[in-house]
């Protein structure tokens, strides 16, 4: 007799080792956060330490040639993961929404969910040392009741919570329903990333 295991929760990741593109994303990740008033002004009032493009932007694809350049990439790395989670597509997913966020040291960002949406994910375009790692959760968490907590030395695929700590040029895709958060770090340096949801 053996276990066997089911209902995996499944997380892409691949890597975009493009230079140029990285060093065009943090440039055109920070004229944002300097230019774009409504974005600042949303991110002091939900007391987001650093600016994310969340609520004030909806077209940074037609606004720069750059994040359009990073769409094309992410649209084949998307395709690729919903093969990968056998999706009964009538065609492909499409890009919903695109925010871009420079967190400023020991910022954070709360557990959440996407809803409305079927991929979400994240690509790290600047990650000093020390950046806050993305926490996922086990999506069972709520159901456990009474199970015991897992040893510290559990298989990945059995912990409650797994932390990624990605690198500059790290693309990370999750189901959007996967409970995530971005914890505190004790980088010196900004963290710059641009999220996403595709429908």
């Amino acid at each position: 007799m053996a276990s066997r295991a089911l209902f995996p929760t499944l997380v892409y990741e691949a890597r975009l080792d493009d230079a140029s593109l990285l060093t065009d994303l943090e440039r055109s990740c920070r004229s944002l956060a300097a230019e774009d008033k409504a974005g600042q002004r949303w991110s002091r009032q939900h007391n987001y330490r650093g600016y994310t493009s969340y609520a004030s932007l909806n077209d940074l694809p037609q606004r720069d040639p750059h994040i359009a350049a990073l769409v094309r990439l992410v649209d084949r790395h998307v395709a690729a993961f919903a093969g990968d989670c056998a999706f009964d597509l009538k065609r492909r997913l499409k890009l919903d929404s695109l925010w871009a966020n420079v967190l400023k040291p020991g910022g954070l960002h709360n557990a959440h969910i996407h809803p409305h949406a079927v991929v979400s994910g994240t690509f790290y375009v600047a990650v000093p040392g020390g950046s806050g790692a993305l926490r996922l959760e086990d999506p069972r968490l709520p159901m456990m009741m009474v199970a015991p907590p897992r040893r510290d030395d559990a298989p990945e695929p059995l912990r409650h919570f797994v932390y990624l700590e990605p690198k500059a040029g790290t693309l990370l895709l999750w189901e959007s329903w996967l409970r995530h958060e971005v914890v505190p770090g004790t980088a010196k340096g900004e963290r710059i990333s641009i999220s996403f949801n595709y429908r």
